[in-house]
């Protein structure tokens, strides 16, 4: 793992910075073109795009404040870092609401453009997690259990040594996710051109996200914090509580828009 990339006099050029670089503008691309094929104008995508990531970065920070109130927002550290993933998806859901507002947009088409192009994003995010070393998993036997360098250590405090001063091997957690929100965004873009009604990509994204990061919270063990006491409450990570709030809206949203879409006449959605 290689958290730094280079440096460029004493500001260092880290290998999350540039995947997180990168997946942003392919996900912009996709959505882009996901759009106009809906009919949407690209010029105003990449503006509520640009917004978009906007939100989700603004989001990603204030939830990471909430979870973890120690945080000092006054260091480099915290501008590098990547905040908390839930915030960065609500921040930026909050800003397409708005923004699509703004400029007279059909929300659940837009929002089906935007769906893929954030699994992709996510994939591309989650290698810059596992360079830098951060987001890690609980200590492991299997095979391809991972043994971060002492720089990853250094930047994120990823454990690195056992109790019994071994070598201490963990679930990379952040290529299971990589990987399977590759696969989701492959099976998203697949399906927007075979959708139902509109809305249909957004939902099932939320539905299957829900279910990903649910699962991979079990195998988690970095600390994230304990918003409003839900981890010692509950026995579930904040995520874990906000992914089951996000999979019962989905499903929830996935039947009224499927109810919708069947008393029209060509089963879209037409605002």
């Amino acid at each position: 793992m290689y958290p730094e990339l280079f440096r460029i006099g004493g500001f260092p050029i880290t290998t999350y910075g540039i995947f997180l670089a990168v997946g942003m503008l392919l996900a912009l691309f996709v959505t882009a073109r996901l759009a106009a094929h809906d009919g949407l104008s690209k010029d105003k995508i990449y503006d509520l795009g640009l917004w978009t990531l906007v939100g989700g970065l603004v989001g990603s920070k204030i939830l990471m404040i909430l979870v973890e109130p120690e945080t000092n927002v006054f260091t480099l550290d915290f501008l590098r870092s990547g905040g908390v993933f839930y915030g960065g998806l609500l921040g930026g859901f909050l800003a397409v609401v708005i923004v699509v507002r703004m400029y007279k947009l059909p929300f659940w088409k837009v929002a089906d453009a935007f769906a893929p192009g954030v699994a992709l994003g996510q994939a591309f995010g989650r290698q810059g997690c596992f360079s830098a070393g951060c987001c890690w998993g609980k200590p492991t036997t299997l095979p391809w259990g991972v043994h971060f360098t002492p720089l990853g250590h250094e930047y994120t405090g990823v454990p690195i040594v056992a109790p019994d001063g071994s070598d201490l091997h963990l679930h990379p957690t952040q290529l299971y996710e990589s990987f399977i929100m590759l696969a989701v965004f492959g099976f998203l873009f697949w399906l927007h051109r075979r959708k139902k009604f509109d809305g249909q990509i957004l939902i099932a994204y939320g539905i299957i996200y829900a279910i990903v990061r649910f699962s991979i919270e079990f195998i988690r063990d970095d600390p994230r914090g304990d918003l409003w006491g839900m981890t010692s409450q509950t026995g579930l990570s904040t995520s874990q509580m906000v992914s089951l709030v996000v999979l019962v809206a989905a499903v929830v949203f996935w039947f009224w828009r499927l109810r919708s879409a069947g008393s029209r006449p060509d089963h879209l959605d037409k605002s």
